[in-house]
Formats: C-alpha cells, sequence, structure tokens
C-alpha cells in the first residue's frame, strides 16, 4: 500500500521522514497560500510571517518534488462563502494550479467542490480530480451522479471497516476507470451530528479569529470521550484503521491517506503505517490525538483499552 501524506505547516523535522520513506509515498497533500481548507487557513501562524510560511513550503515543495514524489494540491474547504461560484475565485484557482504545475508540476487535486472539479476538469485536462473524504461518498449512486467530475473518490470514513462495501464500491469503479481512496488514521467519530458545522467553522476559521467570539467550539468528539462511560464501544465510535491492517485494502484502494498536516508528531504516524506495526496507545497516532487518561487504547490481537495505573482491562 502507498500512502499519501499531509504537509504539515512548517516541515522541520518532518521532511526528511517523508523524503526517507519516499518508495512508500505516493504523493504529499497541502493547501496554498490564503484558501481556505479542511485544516483552516495555511499561512496563519502565531511563530512565522505569512510570507516565511510561503517561502518554507515552497522550499520543502521543491525538496518532495525532487524525490519524485507527486503533489495533491487541496481545495478542500466546506465553505468558500460569497467566492463559491465568483469569477476572481475561479481566476485564482486556475492562476495557482498553472503556477505550481509549472514550478513543481501537480498530478493531482482533491476537492468539495464539484464546481472547482468542472472548472479544473475543463481547463487542466492533464490533472486528476479526486473528492474529498469531506463529501461523505459512499454509494455507487454517490459516485454516478459525479462520475464525469472525479477520476477518483474517497470513501466515507465510516465505510473503512466494512470490506464488503468497500468491494462493492470498487466493482463499480473499477470497470468506469476510477479510483478509490480512504483516510485511515481518523480521530473524527462515526456519523458526528456536528461534522458539518465544525467543518464550516474550519472553513472561516481566518474571519472568526479576529471576532469577539462568546464561544470556543474545539468538536463533539473531544467532550464524548472525556466521558468514561463511552470508553467501552471506543471502536464502535471511530473507523481509524491499524497499521497492520492497511494491507488487506490494497486490492481495493489506491492509496491510503494519512492525517498528519496538524498531527504533533506525523513522523510517528508515517513511520508506524509504512512499517506497517505500531505498539501503544493507537489514539496517539490518530488526527485529532485523543487522551482517555488514565486509560490508553492499547494495540493489539485484539485491541484492549487498559488503566495505565494497574493495567486492570474492561
Amino acid at each position: 500500500m502507498k500512502f499519501s501524506v499531509g504537509l504539515p505547516k512548517i516541515c522541520g523535522d518532518f521532511l526528511p521522514c517523508i523524503i526517507n520513506n519516499a518508495s512508500h509515498i505516493s504523493e504529499v497533500y497541502f493547501s496554498w497560500g490564503d484558501f481556505p481548507s479542511g485544516r483552516g487557513s495555511h499561512t496563519q501562524s502565531q511563530e512565522y510571517t505569512e510570507w516565511d510560511v510561503l517561502f518554507l513550503q515552497h522550499e520543502a515543495l521543491s525538496e518532495i518534488t525532487k524525490a519524485n514524489i507527486g503533489l495533491n494540491l487541496l481545495f478542500n474547504a466546506n465553505c468558500y462563502g460569497e467566492n463559491s461560484l465568483s469569477k476572481e475565485f475561479f481566476c485564482k484557482v486556475g492562476d495557482t494550479i498553472d503556477y505550481i504545475g509549472q514550478k513543481f508540476s501537480l498530478p493531482s487535486v482533491t476537492t468539495t467542490s464539484p464546481v472547482i472539479a468542472k472548472f479544473i476538469k475543463k481547463n487542466f485536462p492533464e490533472v486528476s480530480v479526486r473528492a474529498s473524504v469531506n463529501m461523505e461518498i459512499g454509494t455507487v449512486q454517490g459516485m454516478e451522479y459525479l462520475s464525469d467530475l472525479f477520476d477518483g473518490f474517497y470513501i466515507k470514513r465510516e465505510l473503512n471497516r466494512d470490506m464488503e462495501a468497500i468491494k462493492k464500491l470498487h466493482a463499480w469503479a473499477n470497470p468506469c476507470g476510477k479510483k478509490l481512496y480512504m483516510l485511515v488514521n481518523s480521530g473524527c467519530l462515526n456519523y458526528c451530528s456536528a461534522h458539518v458545522f465544525h467543518d464550516n467553522l474550519v472553513a472561516h476559521e481566518s474571519q472568526i479569529v479576529k471576532m469577539d467570539n462568546a464561544y470556543k467550539f474545539e468538536g463533539i468528539c473531544r467532550s464524548f470521550l472525556k466521558k468514561e462511560e463511552n470508553y467501552k464501544k471506543i471502536m464502535d465510535y471511530t473507523n481509524f484503521i491499524r497499521p497492520e491492517d492497511v494491507e488487506k485494502y490494497s486490492p481495493y484502494i489506491e492509496s491510503a491517506k494519512l492525517a498528519t498536516r496538524v498531527h504533533k508528531n506525523p513522523s510517528m504516524v508515517v513511520s508506524s503505517y509504512v512499517s506497517g506495526r505500531y505498539s501503544g496507545d493507537l489514539l496517539q497516532i490518530l488526527e485529532p490525538a485523543h487522551s482517555i487518561y488514565p486509560y490508553v487504547l492499547e494495540n493489539g490481537d485484539p485491541v484492549k483499552i487498559v488503566k495505565i495505573s494497574d493495567s486492570m482491562l474492561f
């Protein structure tokens, strides 16, 4: 299995990890400039200026390209507001694709917008267009509706452990020349009722931080997993795939996406999945990385919830 790895805002020591594992990495995905994305504005930083961030990203993309690793540009925000259909916005999208393609090379784009997909198909036919996991596509019908716009589809998170459903999607996609992808280390809860709301907040993050806000929203998952009574069903509530199990999906999935853009230790995530093994608390290789202290979700066969203090098992 090859992996698609997210580029953090500031790469630091993670760049050598990407380069050293080039044979296992099909691509690096990234957002650009001030475009909203599934992880907020790329250029906003408390430690660096906007220009510093862009310069460091430029250097990282150059090194990644030299290592013959593909690039995947993200237009995966859940909302683009008043710009969603504007001519100015699409001129900016086109200029960005053109610049990155000429400066580095750009094999593919991932987007949540069928209109952006249509624009790329018309103006950049050489660029493969992929439907974001944030579109939550989990049926053959969902792929059929957009088959003229997308070359590949990220499958709905909740299907990650449903091999029969994945086989069904692949049975339609493969003869049609469409490819399937999956996100394997999401910390999002299954069927989260607040997912769309949260994604909308992230898309407008740069505007929201400037407001005199009444509340801080960190996601339902964090408050839900603070309750001890929910620990016992944590495997039912989540959809991640263990590093040891990813290879089982290789007949059906083109590449596995690793969420590493805001993870505190992205090198650990990549090393675990590339090696196909991980020892420790599985929640720590997810994004977001949850904590159910004083318990951990101990990797093994089977996965067990262990209390750190006395190793008591549920």
